[in-house]
């Protein structure tokens, strides 16, 4: 119990200390507020980024493998006239897939086309079409506001229903109801089944807004936009239990291999894209952001670390006499060290506080559809690395305070 009286009179102390010279505080605590506030201001930066991303990911899916005829990612041999010479997957190769996976979840294809203009009455703008079949929802995410989902047999008569976006229920039936209205599409008549949950701004649009987007059968979309021979993109969702898609992966290669009549020698004539690809291309980006934020910040508080020494040793100096008393008196040397400690850790928390109060100010600040958010995890941070810095920068002056002799201390001015 005495201990932790003793504990509680250094803390005084120390805040005593720091109040009674208020401008050089301030002064002092400077540096690692800008520090800190360089830190935490990126990874806020980055975790906001991330979790705009990966919303936007969340919309073409987990576990989930694209055949296309494009790769996402180029290697450095600059092979664009390969590519260029591939065939497009087909319905036929969909059908196979869908009828011969044994490690696929769903299989869905699918077709898309921009800038289309969809119209109700004097009300229109440009959409996206995007024409599915029925496993869609099972690939990527349909977050039904109102109504409802396709059935089998809408999907399999490729009757004229749709599912849109928040944004075009709202500028083609304001104020209405528009599950069950009709509206034209490329100039056919559709009819609304659902609409979609707003997704709203994101900075990175994978596979299209949801906002801006109709959901038609693929039927009626080939009715529309395909010719004799269309082509289509086909995404496959694995299991749970199929990790990295290994052997998902090999069966849809083998598949279509043997399809297309590749020889062993022969390259794949197709491409199989993983969302996880646009991920961890992003992530090194991240990566660069986050070391730049440590190595901004740890100089600025680096220095904020040696301005605090310096006033530390100073505030040695300035209190020897005192020190000298109360070791007459019979004060421990714990005693003595926490206190200058305390005011080292205190002095650098106040001015991590500061850093992190500039970032949540920042986090009001409009950037488009970036919604900035400082998390528990980066107060927890920044509290974290001010502590470090206020021990690291106090611990010298404390022990130097700590081992003075009192008789020596008493006597000086």
């Amino acid at each position: 119990m005495r201990f932790l009286r003793q504990i509680l009179e250094s803390f005084r102390f120390a805040w005593q200390a720091l109040r009674s010279n208020l401008l050089r505080t301030l002064l002092s605590l400077l540096g690692v507020t800008i520090g800190i506030f360089a830190i935490i201001a990126v990874f806020t930066l980055v975790d906001s980024l991330e979790r705009n991303i990966r919303t936007s990911l969340s919309f073409i899916g987990d576990k989930v493998i694209y055949i296309q005829k494009w790769p996402w990612t180029f290697d450095g041999n600059n092979q664009w006239w390969k590519y260029f010479q591939r065939p497009e997957p087909t319905m036929n190769e969909f059908r196979l897939l869908h009828d011969r996976l044994e490690n696929a979840k769903a299989v869905v294809a699918m077709d898309a086309k921009g800038r289309v203009t969809v119209k109700q009455g004097n009300n229109s703008m440009l959409a996206l079409i995007q024409g599915v079949t029925f496993d869609y929802n099972k690939i990527s995410d349909v977050p039904i506001e109102r109504g409802r989902y396709f059935t089998q047999q809408e999907i399999d008569v490729a009757r004229n229903v749709a599912i849109i976006g928040s944004d075009i229920a709202e500028n083609l039936f304001p104020g209405q109801d528009p599950v069950g209205k009709p509206y034209k599409l490329n100039g056919l008549t559709f009819t609304v089944i659902g609409t979609q949950e707003q997704k709203g701004e994101s900075l990175i649009n994978v596979g299209g807004n949801p906002d801006v987007k109709c959901l038609i059968p693929l039927g009626a979309f080939a009715k529309m936009f395909h010719s004799i021979n269309p082509s289509i993109d086909i995404a496959v969702k694995g299991y749970d239990d199929d990790p990295g898609l290994v052997e998902l992966e090999s069966e849809i290669r083998g598949l279509l291999r043997t399809r297309r009549g590749l020889r062993p020698s022969q390259d794949d004539s197709f491409a199989i894209n993983r969302p996880e690809a646009i991920a961890e291309a992003i992530g090194g980006i991240f990566v660069v952001l986050t070391l730049a934020g440590w190595v901004i910040g740890g100089f600025s508080i680096l220095i904020g670390g040696f301005g605090i020494a310096n006033i530390m040793f100073v505030s040695v100096k300035e209190r020897t006499n005192i020190i000298g008393i109360q070791k007459s008196l019979g004060a421990k040397n714990y005693f003595i060290l926490f206190q200058f400690l305390f005011e080292a850790v205190l002095l650098s928390l106040v001015g991590g506080l500061a850093g992190i109060f500039l970032v949540y100010g920042l986090s009001f600040v409009q950037l488009g559809s970036l919604d900035l958010q400082l998390t528990t995890g980066n107060i927890l941070l920044g509290l974290g690395v001010s502590s470090i810095i206020g021990i690291v920068s106090g611990i010298i002056p404390a022990f130097s305070a700590a081992r003075l002799d009192p008789v020596i201390a008493i006597r000086a001015k």
